[in-house]
């Protein structure tokens, strides 16, 4: 069968590769679409936050059809379909699609615990915006209650700030997007931002003050994973505000303004992954609030999947871009 690999830092392929056994806890799934994330592309380069070797088959953002099912998992038949959470296994030691093979192939082998049915009123393309779309929610979770008094402001504008946007909107809080480009900010109030400003204008500050009123923001969500906006989210928060850190960075040291950290009493939350919130986040697609499939831009065949990455990678044209595995 086919399946993309990545082989060493920076070198992957389109190739063949055994078809995966299944154990009794198992289950043999055939994929049929996978999203592409920025942490592809740090397990590419050989600088993921966890230990792995290569070969490995990417793909954490997926839809499939189950097409086998092991001797003891229950509640699933051949012909469900289904998505899968990526920080598995005791304490979350593990990532599905980093140190575990994952969903980039015709087929592939997952436990039947991590699994979970999506029901038709979600697509493929839908499905495979589950993971993101969890880590967003998983997000507005751990700012402790979104109501509307708050003022939620989102720091980053890629998939999973435009997201957390989204479900922030969706709770009918007032948020708004922090993103220097342009074409993203536009995006965010698409996507249910009351303002979306941008950090590198002389004019932020005084923006900043205007929208709260000089009390800063309720809540923070850093999703931009920059060593500047993990700063800053400290500095954004007003007193008692809550901070969720989803962004994620790897192998540099963000100068933090500790003072503000007692001074203002927040609360800080590091995230990763989204365990224990799938089942309500797959509910909260399903129930039209909100449609992140608006965010997927080019969607590319299972054999043009180098493209697919290369076009992941142009973000001034491309805000999710997914390789469709199947009919």
């Amino acid at each position: 069968m086919r399946a993309v690999q990545f082989v060493a830092p920076n070198e992957a392929m389109v190739t063949d590769v055994d078809q995966p056994s299944i154990g009794p806890d198992d289950v043999l799934i055939a994929s049929r679409a996978v999203g592409i994330c920025h942490s592809d592309f740090e397990l590419l380069s050989g600088q993921y936050i966890i230990p792995f070797a290569y070969p490995v088959t990417p793909g954490h953002e997926w839809c499939g059809e189950v097409v086998e099912v092991g001797k003891a998992v229950a509640g699933l038949v051949p012909g469900d379909r289904v998505v899968g959470e990526c920080v598995v296994g005791p304490g979350g030691r593990d990532h599905f699609g980093f140190n575990i093979d994952g969903a980039a192939a015709e087929l592939f082998r997952a436990r039947g615990e991590w699994l979970h049915k999506i029901p038709d009123e979600l697509t493929d393309t839908h499905g495979a915006l589950v993971e993101p779309f969890s880590v967003a929610y998983n997000a507005v979770r751990h700012l402790d209650r979104v109501d509307p008094s708050d003022h939620v402001a989102v720091l980053g504008g890629g998939p999973i700030g435009l997201m957390s946007v989204m479900a922030v909107a969706a709770c009918n809080a007032k948020v708004t997007l922090v993103e220097p480009e342009a074409r993203r900010r536009q995006l965010g109030l698409e996507a249910g931002a009351s303002n979306a400003i941008d950090p590198t204008d002389d004019s932020f500050a005084d923006a900043v003050g205007e929208l709260t009123m000089g009390r800063g923001f309720e809540g923070v969500i850093e999703a931009a994973g920059s060593p500047a906006a993990m700063s800053q989210a400290i500095d954004l928060a007003g007193h008692g505000g809550r901070i969720a850190y989803v962004g994620i960075n790897i192998g540099s040291s963000p100068p933090a303004p500790m003072g503000l950290i007692q001074s203002k009493a927040l609360s800080l939350r590091g995230l990763i992954g989204s365990m224990n919130v799938w089942p309500e986040s797959i509910r909260f697609l399903a129930s039209g609030v909100v449609d992140p499939s608006t965010l997927v831009t080019a969607s590319f065949g299972l054999e043009q999947a180098l493209d697919a990455y290369e076009a992941a990678q142009d973000t001034a044209n491309n805000i999710k871009v997914h390789i469709r595995t199947g009919s």
